[in-house]
């Protein structure tokens, strides 16, 4: 909890998000930044998050519930979290983002300017309540136009409402009010009803006054409703506890001689003739009623004229309003029917489902309380009123399943028993999803003979059961099924369908498709959850931008996002999304640059049958391009080209192919001699590893080795060619025991691999057995992990191998690595022999590495030796030993036999 106290415009800020929490989402929270702090802000206030080095959110916000993200221009502006599986308000999430961006852009901007724009009519007026401020919405509300109150004295503009002035000028003194309501005539409307509150405000360096007002006017026209709906021949009196009578039916004025007289019930004619006892016989059931809830008795009734007193049973109870007791009598011509629909009500009031029993006419003849609770009044006040007129009177609506207006189902029209689903939207502004089942019912204890009973009435039973929480649990289902969970972001399939209905190849638009570079060493790097938390920032990101440029977002997979923005050629929208994600993302309190592999395409006219849909298309195509892209490793951007697709396509091939390529012996090993510069003899041979592949012939290195490392076959591969050097090594010494007896291969391996520890003890059994070979390593491996290096270096040297730094002289030497590390040999990068000897500046560098590696103790190798000329000059340099097409190419094994064979 912050122990300062916020200036007034940021509490001002603080209570306006609270509020607006409390209406629109009371059950969620929102994680923003004010005044220099991070801030939980619920419905009843807001704490400061301790610690918090940014909009964090807590591990629980990932495990469950929804959340919604505000954004400015790509700033993160807060997260909402409603801990239901469903998006907050939107209505809320717009003017949320209009403070707090406010906030962003001007942060002097005053409390009351900030206030103005909550979705409730508001004024902010000075001491003297002459109006500073004045919401949109309270304009409009009140039918002003733009202006109509600025400047003004309130006491000028509302002079005719005193009730209205003198909450004004309480809150002027320092205290709340509550504004009574006020009615504002409507030209061509219904009278507008308001209520309000004022309170004193301060904020902005000034004093004033805030008013509040709401419309109120369904509470004024439900009391219209409700005087409608006792618009029946039926028995009710809606009256308090002491008898004054608030609304009676007109089945109670008729009986009482048409108009209602004043005093209470018992005063009235009808109720009051005759003995005293039969008054306090009303007075005694009321009373009951108010106590217990509910009572019932016998009442005698005088009807108009003069004609005889009725005895009609009457039920008196407690209705919702406190204080207010709903009387009912039952009419003679109803007591026939009473104990075959009496026995029927008893059924359907224990029902699930929601029950309306009508007669032929469509009057109403019983509802359950739960049809009663759903429409939102009393039972007792809808029997024999009819039921489509009751639905107009209460304001409800009725639509298809699909939104459209229908009326509700009609059972005169079509035969029963009969099914309809309809959405029911009521007065209080909710909507319920219905399942309808109207069937033909014998009112009078009569049995039915197809549509009609044998004797008595028939009627229709309407059963409604409510499916709104099946029907929003399959638009969940729909959602989950189309989007992404984390993000919240359409998925593959869901982005893929939108686009397909957007593109027509009319006009332009472009696809780009953005892959984290290294995602698995970021995950590695950060844990999980803040992994998760960063593709949550660049969700909001790309969430902004869809929104600014009228297109689509997107997450493919893990580590792949996406977005379609029409109008742009493919540069355009690889130049927007480049823009966009340049800032650094914020995981926990540290800033992480990510590294994004981006592929662009545009879109083109759907193809012929039998091809891609074009929006599939264009996604697919820039895909393909990001995965080009992120095949270097390193982050870049490329527009879509028909030779992307053909590399991938052969580099994917090529891993499917490697396994077999392993195990099936379709590598082989050529041996090129090294040979010493000072008598001609030979010393060894590098073994350079070559794939035979039954389709595209021979193949080196350069060609697949990234895809060896892609299908995790590094280890397979390098034991492969120890093994296949070793033993050729063996043939050779035993092939010319004399001469060769101590012949060496060289081979070059991995370090990163060996470094892992995995492989290398994979290794030990066969080099303790027959010695390792000579080891070459690439300089830019020996950079970084100089532990582990050492470490791998010295166990290799431990079984005989000598150890070279292959690449000597490229961009990525380091000279310390020569010091650092138990090297033998450095062999020279083949581009400084290639300028040799006509290049001054080349012979004198090579000629400053040998003495350099010399002082070291270290021998020096010359590689790609072409011509007599090099070998001479290199010769004369000091130059160890060389290798290349001037002394021999690369032998297979037979081959290079034949040539030990000959040489001295």
């Amino acid at each position: 909890m912050s122990t300062t106290t916020p200036p007034a415009s940021s509490q001002a800020l603080r209570e306006a998000l609270s509020d607006l929490l409390r209406v629109h989402a009371p059950d969620a929270a929102l994680l923003t930044s004010l005044g220099g702090e991070v801030l939980m802000i619920r419905e009843g206030g807001a704490h400061a998050v301790p610690g918090a080095g940014g909009l964090v959110p807590p591990d629980a916000w990932l495990d469950g519930g929804e959340m919604t993200w505000l954004t400015h221009d790509g700033a993160l502006l807060g997260l909402i979290w409603t801990e239901e599986a469903r998006p907050a308000p939107e209505s809320m999430t717009q003017v949320m983002t209009l403070l707090l961006s406010a906030q962003v852009d001007s942060v002097s901007r005053e409390a009351e300017m900030l206030v103005s724009q909550l979705p409730v009519a508001t004024a902010w007026l000075d001491g003297h309540l002459g109006f500073r401020t004045v919401s949109r919405t309270l304009l409009d509300l009140l039918g002003l136009p733009e202006g109509a109150l600025s400047g003004q004295l309130a006491t000028e503009v509302w002079a005719d409402r005193p009730g209205l002035l003198a909450a004004l000028a309480q809150a002027a003194a320092g205290r709340a009010a509550a504004v009574p309501d006020e009615q504002f005539p409507r030209a061509g409307a219904e009278p507008l009803w308001v209520r309000g509150e004022v309170r004193p405000y301060f904020g902005g360096g000034s004093a004033g006054v805030l008013l509040t007002l709401q419309d109120v006017s369904g509470e004024h026209h439900q009391a219209a409703r409700v005087r409608a709906l006792l618009d029946t021949p039926g028995l009710q009196v809606l009256l308090g506890a002491d008898g004054r009578v608030w609304q009676a039916s007109q089945g109670v004025l008729d009986l009482c001689g048409g108009a209602a007289p004043d005093g209470p019930l018992w005063s009235w004619p009808c109720f009051a003739e005759g003995q005293a006892g039969r008054v306090n016989a009303l007075r005694d059931l009321l009373e009951l009623a108010a106590g217990q809830g509910r009572a019932a008795a016998e009442l005698p009734v005088w009807q108009a004229g003069g004609m005889a007193p009725l005895s009609l049973p009457f039920t008196a109870r407690r209705t919702a309003v406190p204080g207010m007791l709903l009387l009912e009598g039952q009419r003679p011509v109803e007591r026939g029917a009473q104990g075959a629909a009496g026995l029927l009500g008893q059924v359907l009031a224990v029902t699930e489902d929601t029950t309306v029993v009508v007669d032929q006419a469509g009057r109403v003849q019983f509802i359950s309380d739960q049809a009663a609770r759903l429409l939102g009044v009393e039972s007792g006040r809808l029997a024999g009123l009819g039921f489509t007129r009751v639905l107009a009177d209460l304001g409800v609506q009725v639509y298809t399943p699909d939104g459209q207006v229908t009326p509700f189902p009609d059972w005169r029209a079509q035969p029963l028993p009969m099914d309809a689903e309809v959405v029911l939207g009521l007065p209080a502004g909710t909507a319920r999803h219905m399942q309808v089942r109207l069937s033909p019912v014998a009112l009078d204890g009569g049995r039915l003979e197809g549509r009609r009973a044998d004797t008595g009435r028939t009627g229709v039973l309407i059963s409604m059961r409510d499916m709104t929480a099946l029907r929003h649990a399959q638009a969940q289902l729909r959602h989950d099924a189309r989007h992404d969970a984390l993000t919240g972001l359409l998925n593959r399939s869901g982005l893929r369908e939108v686009v397909d209905r957007f593109v027509d190849g009319s006009a332009p638009g472009a696809a780009v498709v953005i892959g984290v570079v290294k995602f698995g060493d970021v995950v590695a790097a950060l844990g999980r959850t803040a992994v998760d938390h960063l593709l949550i920032q660049v969700a909001a990101r790309l969430n902004d931008l869809q929104g600014a440029a009228h297109g689509y977002a997107g997450r493919l997979a893990d580590d792949a996002l996406a977005v379609y923005l029409p109008g742009m050629s493919p540069a355009q929208a690889l130049g927007r999304v480049e823009e966009l994600l340049r800032p650094a993302f914020r995981a926990n309190r540290r800033l992480v640059p990510l590294a994004f592999a981006l592929g662009g395409s545009g879109t083109r006219r759907p193809g012929t049958p039998g091809q891609d849909p074009a929006g599939s298309a264009v996604l697919h195509e820039a895909e393909l391009a990001m995965q080009y892209v992120r095949r270097g490793g390193v982050a870049g951007a490329e527009v879509f080209a028909p030779f992307m697709r053909e590399e991938l396509s052969r580099s994917f091939e090529l891993e499917d192919a490697l396994t077999e390529a392993v195990s099936g012996e379709q590598f082989h090993l050529l041996y090129q001699p090294v040979v010493q510069l000072s008598d001609g003899r030979a010393l060894g041979a590098e073994a350079l590893l070559r794939w035979e592949h039954p389709a595209l012939g021979e193949l080196k290195p350069g060609a697949f080795l990234p895809q060896v490392s892609r299908a995790g076959l590094v280890t397979q591969v390098n034991e492969w060619v120890v093994r296949s050097a070793i033993r050729d090594r063996g043939q050779v010494r035993r092939a010319l025991p004399q001469r060769r007896g101590a012949w060496q291969v060289a081979v070059n391996l991995n370090l990163r691999e060996l470094q892992g520890g995995a492989e290398f003890q994979g290794l030990l059994p066969l080099l303790a057995e027959e010695g390792a070979p000579d080891v070459e390593v690439t300089s830019a491996s020996l950079m970084g992990h100089p532990e582990e290096t050492r470490d791998v270096l010295n166990g290799l040297r431990a079984f005989g191998a000598k150890l070279s730094v292959d690449d000597f002289g490229d961009s990525a030497t380091s000279l310390a690595s020569l010091t650092q590390f138990p090297l033998d040999a450095v062999k020279l990068h083949p581009t400084l022999t290639a300028r040799l000897p006509e290049d001054p500046r080349s012979v004198s560098l090579v000629q400053g590495t040998v003495d350099l590696a010399h002082r070291l103790g270290l021998r020096v190798v010359a590689v790609g030796v072409e011509t007599p000329g090099q070998l001479k000059v290199l010769r004369e340099l000091g130059c160890d030993a060389a290798q290349g097409f001037a002394i021999a190419p690369p032998l297979a094994l037979p081959e290079l036999l034949a040539w030990l064979g000959r040489q001295p």
